[in-house]
């Protein structure tokens, strides 16, 4: 039997990554960008000049949750809303689990390989420069 490991390789997180960048100074927003592989790991990170100090912990730990839940961070904010049922969530895994949006599974043939995680700008930008980046693997 045999179970491959599919994950992104350096040369795929530094093109998710310079995908990000291009977004990112479209829209003016200097930011920290982490992308870590099919273990979880991080594999490659940047921080913009200018970039806020706290982004680079929170573009990490955006890209760790979505990978751990194999979910977008912005879908798991909505399930961790008080009455939600991930409601408290981000009190997991040592507080490194981020419940709002920037943080984006990259699947490749229905299993999640990695993921891409944003931090800088406002939710929305945050979003937007994690999508940029995450259509890189395609």
């Amino acid at each position: 039997m045999s179970f491959p490991n599919a994950t992104i390789l350096l040369s795929d997180a530094q093109q998710m990554i310079d995908r990000s960048i291009a977004a990112a100074c479209a829209l003016n927003v200097p930011c920290s960008i982490a992308v870590v592989d099919s273990s979880g790991h991080l594999l490659s990170f940047i921080r913009q000049d200018g970039a806020m100090a706290g982004s680079a912990e929170l573009a990490i730990d955006k890209a760790f949750t979505a990978h751990i839940f194999n979910n977008r961070t912005d879908a798991l904010g909505a399930l961790a809303q008080p009455g939600a049922e991930l409601y408290g969530i981000q009190h997991s895994h040592g507080g490194r689990v981020v419940v709002f949006g920037g943080g984006i599974p990259i699947r490749f043939e229905g299993r999640t390989i990695g993921a891409i995680g944003v931090s800088g700008g406002t939710v929305a930008e945050d979003i937007a420069i994690a999508e940029a980046g995450s259509v890189a693997s395609s």
